[in-house]
């Protein structure tokens, strides 16, 4: 995307600046009047130190560190790290961070980091880590790494052992038009070793600055940021962190600060998380302002402001603003379908079918929509784009909308952040309760659900006609469904043989559509037995898969021997074709908050036939159990009639979003829930 035009005029601004600075000085004797030439002006000491050979900034800051600072100068090592053999706050570690810690400049044209990390290798299980990928991404500009070193250091017979990264084995790995990465592997590691590599990134100047994270997915003893600021520029930083730091202040240069954290677990995935990048301690940095000739220009100060600086952006409407060769045949086939809905079905799935997504997320397009149709093939905006204009020329009041997938982290609307958005969808305003929300790059979303990967997060949609641009947070109203009914008949030798019909609504439905397509049909029947052994399956038969409105029914014959029976006594658990055996929140401690996504009801109903000679010894009670808060209620009513075992369980999800500071509750609830989905019903040989 061009600079837009407040972007544009910080470069214009800055550039003009730095060649002031820059320009080689005129010798002093050949001035008329030495006075006027001011040669110490902060904007000057600013750009010189920028100046320095790569490498020596790091370098010369270790020489002035404070000692109780854990961080060396490169290529010096503590041997008792050496000797370490665990992190002391993360015992079952296999690597460690020892320290991680970077200087970065925001200079013009450049943007400049220096960045030094460490890493020790506590056994064979961590020398993974010593695959090293430095990613880069010309998505907000030109990335390049200016120089790379790396050595390993080992413990051998009392001395310590260098072995230095050979340059011919870093090579570059591009993974896309936009993004690629710098790759190489550490020589030499075995258990004990210590890695360590530094190397100089930069980019060309823009309002995204890099941010830094403090956390990753090892844990770090230290973790150290100094940022360089030009004093021109006022930044703004989302601080996301649940430690304190141990430094947090201006650094000694005067035109930045320094930020630094110490025994940062390692970040671990959560049930239920909606990504890791909503939760991973970090700081994020956006110019906010820029200073010239006197005044301040303030920069996106509102969603608004970004919502139609986008919209009014050529290179963002431009390549959409074109018609394609059969364009007209869809529409006159859409004009004869009744009512609106149906024309936004119809679309949306002629788009979803033609189109093929190449694996970009980016909403801009550089050789426009009518290209992208041609080939069949394009990003995510291109395919979404294609399907906005259908819409709006079959008369749907459709918008553009930007939005942040799960991934990617949740947008935080009180972080005005323009690169807090990464994808583009349509957008269809119903009425104050309803919206479509539209993405035909995936072939599994339907027309009339927000996409999942969507949900519980921001959407920034573009109303140019009305000017009006608002950030709408995108949520599903009605629960998913799932419903499971089973009919079998027990065998006097233990074994169970029956059928089970298993009625999939929503993203339950697109969920086991997917997977019924990816996996094989070994690993797709252990998805619906829940992975137990004991459930053979002997027929599958699946219907709707094709129809939209209706609910995924799949029918499924089976057998059992159930397990623990013998000569006197039968057991078996009712909960069958679900996925509720296991309870997923088993740790007593959480982080990140809890998102089922959507709200969601479970309806499990058997009738089972008792075996002549036998009778009930062991029967279930019919129960409520609720939570505190009355947000999930769990029923159970189990009962005999006729010779059967009829059960009815049904469990309400009435809210899908939970705070990490409510997960005390929600460990109790479950906790109890699956003892209760678990309980075995004993039949007893008269």
């Amino acid at each position: 995307m061009a600079k837009a035009p407040l972007l544009l005029f910080v470069f214009c601004t800055l550039t003009a600046v730095a060649y002031g600075q820059t320009k080689p000085l005129i010798k002093a004797d050949t001035l008329k009047d030495k006075a006027s030439v001011k040669t110490d002006t902060s904007h000057t000491r600013f750009q010189l130190n920028l100046t320095a050979t790569r490498f020596d900034r790091i370098d010369s800051a270790d020489l002035v560190l404070n000692p109780a600072v854990p961080i060396e100068k490169y290529g010096y090592v503590d041997s008792a790290d050496l000797k370490m053999t665990s992190c002391d706050f993360e015992k079952d570690a296999n690597a460690m961070v020892l320290f991680d810690r970077a200087e970065m400049a925001l200079g013009v044209p450049d943007i400049l980091m220096e960045r030094q990390k460490r890493i020790k290798i506590f056994n064979d299980n961590g020398k993974d880590e010593a695959n090293i990928r430095i990613g880069l991404d010309n998505k907000y500009g030109r990335e390049s790494i200016l120089g790379v070193e790396g050595e390993t250091i080992n413990l051998v017979n009392g001395k310590l052992e260098y072995t230095k990264l050979d340059p011919k084995l870093v090579y570059g790995e591009r993974t896309d038009k936009n993004k690629s990465a710098l790759v190489f592997t550490m020589p030499n590691v075995k258990a004990g070793s210590i890695i360590e590599y530094r190397y100089v990134w930069t980019r060309d100047f823009s309002r995204k600055f890099p941010g830094w994270d403090f956390q990753c997915d090892l844990p770090t003893r230290y973790s150290q940021l100094d940022i360089f600021v030009n004093p021109m520029l006022t930044f703004k930083v989302y601080l996301r962190t649940n430690k304190p730091f141990v430094l947090d202040t201006l650094s000694n240069h005067r035109y930045g600060h320094i930020w630094a954290m110490r025994d940062v677990p390692s970040v671990k995935d959560e049930p239920f998380m909606r990504s890791k990048a909503d939760v991973i301690q970090n700081l994020t940095f956006i110019v906010s302002a820029v200073k010239f000739n006197g005044t301040t220009k303030e920069i996106f100060n509102k969603w608004a402001e970004i919502g139609k600086d986008i919209a009014n952006d050529k290179d963002f409407y431009k390549p959409y603003e074109q018609s394609f060769h059969d364009e007209g045949d869809l529409l006159k086939q859409a004009k004869l379908l009744s009512g609106d809905d149906q024309k936004i079905h119809f679309l949306f799935n002629q788009v979803k079918v033609a189109m093929k997504y190449n694996g970009d997320e980016n909403w801009l397009s550089n050789n426009g929509i009518k290209a992208a149709w041609k080939n069949k093939s394009g990003n995510a905006g291109e395919i979404n784009m294609i399907l906005y204009r259908l819409l709006t020329e079959a008369g749907i009041k459709a918008y553009p909308m930007l939005v942040s997938v799960r991934d990617k982290g949740s947008i935080i609307p009180d972080f005005v952040n323009y690169y807090q958005l990464n994808k583009l969808v349509a957008y269809i305003p119903v009425d104050s309760t309803r919206c479509y929300v539209l993405d035909a790059s995936d072939k599994y979303n339907v027309y009339n659900e927000i996409p999942f990967e969507l949900l519980n997060s921001y959407g920034l949609y573009l109303n140019k006609e009305k000017q009006d641009y608002a950030l709408v947070f995108l949520k599903k109203q009605e629960p998913a469904r799932q419903m499971v009914y089973t009919d079998a008949e027990i065998n006097p030798d233990g074994s169970m043989k029956g059928t089970a019909v298993i009625r999939s609504f929503s993203y339950n439905k697109s969920n086991a559509l997917e997977l019924h397509k990816t996996l094989d049909e070994k690993d797709y029947k252990k998805f619906l037995t829940d992975d137990d052994n004991t459930i053979r399956i002997t027929s599958l038969k699946i219907e709707n898969t094709e129809v939209d409105s209706l609910p995924l029914q799949q029918t499924v014959d089976f057998s059992i021997d159930l397990p623990g029976s013998d000569e006197k006594y039968i057991y078996f658990n009712p909960n069958l074709f679900t996925s509720l055996h296991s309870n997923p929140f088993i740790s007593k401690k959480r982080i990140s908050e809890i998102d089922f996504g959507c709200n969601n009801v479970y309806t499990i109903f058997g009738r089972y036939k008792i075996p002549a000679g036998y009778k009930i010894d062991a029967l279930p009670k019919s129960m409520n159990l609720v939570i505190s808060d009355r947000s999930i209620t769990f029923r159970r009513v189990v009962g005999e009639q006729d010779g059967y075992i009829v059960v009815n369980y049904n469990i309400t999800y009435k809210k899908s979003l939970y705070p990490a500071s409510g997960y005390p509750d929600i460990y109790a609830y479950f906790k109890k829930m699956n003892e209760i989905l678990n309980e075995q019903i004993v039949l007893k040989k008269s």
